[in-house]
């Protein structure tokens, strides 16, 4: 018999850790290869983490609601394929490497930590040796330091542990790449105290998940803004003399939406350094066009990806976005659903809004706001005055990425397409 590990596995782009929602096994349990373990929440997607042996659960790393990197021990499986010897070998193999993790403070710089744990503590100049993790078996966690980073409370190298943090008279070359944003003091926490007839919510792991990501976007991204009109009168004419037709002959609906994120993909063909993420010391400019559409759900938020959307036609663009949502509000979304995004459409006219400020899905370097199409007087070309439909398009950007004069120029092509939409010019198929 030997022993094996079940790691947290990486489900979805960006994703460095997830939370642990609900165990599907329990210690002794036998179980089959691909058997489902347990329930895994992350700000993107919910998914089961199945077996990749045949065996009997020997240890549950983490409890219902922890949350581990990727990479991080969840759990051990015994398996068959050696003899007594062999388990205590493997399970002393083990206990090593919990050591290892466990116990930063003895080992010094021979401590070994998840890469979003170290990736974290270089640009914040965090002392590892100084920080008290609270995962499985005392590890160190991305948890661990984001809420230090929000308390301000960074323990540096050379300092006391206990020492308050003192003003950064000369910042180090690590503590400069910060954001200053993340680098202030965050206002302490405060004591709400419950009333008679106050109801307490409780914070969900994925929406701690979603809660982190936005944080992350907001403190490392200098996010920028910008809006254009565009008049959608000759699309919303084309689109609903076919609305009816197309919904009988396809099946599913044929939505304003679909127009807009290919009139968008078409734009992005055109400019492609709005298809680009932050990487540091250098911006990759994404070959490929994936779209990650915003789909909200009661509690939650997810962005699955339409993958090459340039490539696709308007029908199939809506019917990816049927079945996405789809998946999504019946929770059949895939970790691969999640994956690969370059960049970002959210359909917040959806919900009645007209004008919005989104945060960039990082590490994407923009998010489109697509607000409600709204009739208006418009003054046209002749001075006349005209009801038309006119609809706003909202666009945060990363100035780190992006700078306002290629954003402005993409908008005005994606209006251009969206103006232009007609019979005579646009074919759904």
């Amino acid at each position: 018999m030997v022993i094996e590990q079940i790691k947290m596995p990486q489900l979805g782009e960006s994703v460095t850790e997830g939370t642990i929602s609900k165990w599907l096994v329990s210690v002794g349990d036998k179980v089959n290869k691909y058997d489902p373990l347990a329930e895994v929440m992350t700000d993107k997607v919910n998914a089961e983490v199945p077996s990749s042996f045949a065996g009997t659960i020997k240890e549950l790393i983490a409890n219902d609601g922890d949350t581990l990197a990727v990479g991080e021990i969840i759990c051990t499986i015994e398996v068959e394929g050696g003899n007594t010897e062999e388990v205590v070998v493997s399970d002393q193999k083990i206990e090593a490497a919990e050591t290892d993790a466990v116990s930063p403070t003895d080992l010094g710089n021979k401590a070994r930590y998840s890469p979003a744990v170290l990736k974290i503590s270089q640009e914040h100049g965090i002392d590892l040796a100084q920080v008290t993790g609270t995962g499985a078996g005392g590890r160190i966690t991305r948890k661990d330091l984001l809420k230090l980073i929000e308390s301000g409370n960074i323990p540096r190298a050379g300092a006391l542990k206990e020492a308050p943090k003192q003003p950064e008279v000369q910042p180090t070359a690590v503590q400069e790449k910060v954001p200053a944003a993340s680098t202030h003091p965050a206002a302490p926490a405060v004591n709400i105290p419950a009333e008679v007839g106050d109801i307490e919510i409780p914070v969900t792991g994925i929406r701690k998940a979603i809660a982190a990501n936005m944080l992350r976007s907001k403190h490392e991204a200098p996010h920028a803004w910008t809006m254009i009109e565009v008049d959608a009168t000759n699309l919303v004419e084309y689109r609903n003399s076919l609305k009816d037709e197309f919904k009988k002959k396809e099946g599913f609906n044929l939505t304003f939406f679909a127009f807009f994120v290919k009139a968008v993909a078409q734009a992005l063909k055109e400019f492609p350094q709005i298809n680009s993420m932050w990487a540091g010391d250098k911006i990759i400019q994404k070959k490929d066009i994936n779209i990650s559409i915003a789909v909200a759900t009661d509690d939650a938020l997810y962005v699955p990806v339409i993958k090459h959307a340039d490539e696709k036609t308007i029908k199939g663009i809506a019917r990816e976005i049927t079945d996405l949502a789809g998946k999504v509000r019946t929770g059949k979304l895939r970790s691969e659903d999640m994956q690969g995004g370059t960049f970002t459409v959210n359909n917040t006219g959806s919900f009645g809004s007209v004008q919005s400020m989104g945060i960039i899905n990082y590490p994407q370097a923009a998010i489109l706001q697509v607000e409600s199409i709204v009739k208006r007087p418009v003054v046209m070309n002749n001075n006349m005055i005209a009801v038309r439909d006119i609809v706003n398009l909202c666009m945060s950007l990363d100035h780190r990425v992006l700078d306002g004069l290629v954003c402005g120029r993409f908008l005005q092509r994606v209006k251009e397409i969206l103006e232009n939409t007609s019979k005579s010019t646009t074919s759904i198929y």
